[in-house]
């Protein structure tokens, strides 16, 4: 009798170990029974019907982290970057994540790709590099509505790289070399031209300066002929003691000049300088 109790205990037992499952903190699992869902296993012990009964998916409740890899997107001004980027996601509603869709996990990393390319689509290449922080919240927009129809919440995007292709590069760096020769060459011309400018002006105030100076000598010249024909009215003597002495300094000029060879006096100065006033 007893070992026929036995006999029946040991399969028994088996039978309830199989029907005995311990799940690990920060996991729940799906269990479904015969082919259709059945209920959720939490953290713990939990017991199920042997062979009627199975755990059909481990879902894990922490943080899950997406990396999506880079990709080509083409912006609107048709220039090429390469952008990817990170999601945090949580299963909310396990139910919906293993019956509502495939994989999501696949799921979402595609959908971020495919709005990642829409939303910098719609923009120019200087501005989707630089609107990082604006890029990131149209995103988390973007893909929140869908992700809570699967059961999942997005906690955060992040844009992990944004830059122009190779190809991009190499035609942003001569575009920018060329703009920094054209600069220079504006640079320099302008120079020239003030240059220029303030050479034609120090000449024309020269010349300004000079013909004052022409006028004022002038003026000078034509009132010492005034006065020396005054003086000459009330005293021929010493009027023409004055144009002599004048003569005899221009000729000694004229005499140390490099060009003069031969300097002719006239026999009499004071007769000459008597005709110059008009003496009799």
């Amino acid at each position: 009798m007893i070992e026929f109790l036995v006999i029946l205990l040991i399969p028994v037992a088996i039978i309830l170990w199989q029907g005995i499952r311990i799940v690990p903190q920060g996991e729940e699992w799906v269990v479904e029974r015969l082919g259709r869902f059945s209920s959720i296993l939490s953290p713990g012990l939990s017991i199920i019907v042997p062979f009627i009964d199975k755990v059909a998916y481990k879902v894990t409740t922490k943080d899950i982290i997406l990396d999506v890899p880079e990709q080509e997107v083409i912006t609107r001004d048709n220039a090429v970057i390469l952008a990817n980027a990170i999601a945090f996601i949580k299963v909310s509603d396990i139910q919906r994540a293993v019956y509502g869709i495939e994989n999501f996990r696949e799921a979402m990393r595609n959908m971020v790709q495919t709005s990642l390319r829409s939303i910098i689509g719609g923009m120019d290449l200087n501005q989707a590099l630089s609107s990082r922080d604006r890029i990131k919240a149209e995103l988390k927009v973007a893909i929140a509505d869908e992700a809570v129809d699967w059961g999942l919440t997005v906690k955060s995007v992040e844009i992990q790289d944004i830059k122009p292709s190779p190809n991009m590069q190499k035609a942003m760096e001569l575009q920018a070399a060329a703009e920094r020769e054209r600069v220079a060459l504006v640079t320099r011309s302008e120079g020239e031209k003030q240059a220029i400018i303030l050479n034609a002006e120090a000449r024309l105030e020269a010349a300004r300066k000079d013909a004052e100076a022409q006028k004022v000598a002038a003026e000078a010249s034509s009132e010492s002929m005034r006065m020396i024909g005054e003086a000459v009215k009330d005293s021929s003597s010493s009027a023409t003691f004055l144009l002599g002495d004048r003569y005899i300094q221009a000729v000694q000029k004229l005499s140390t000049s490099e060009n003069s060879k031969i300097v002719l006096l006239p026999g009499d100065i004071i007769a000459a300088v008597k005709n110059l006033l008009g003496s009799k």
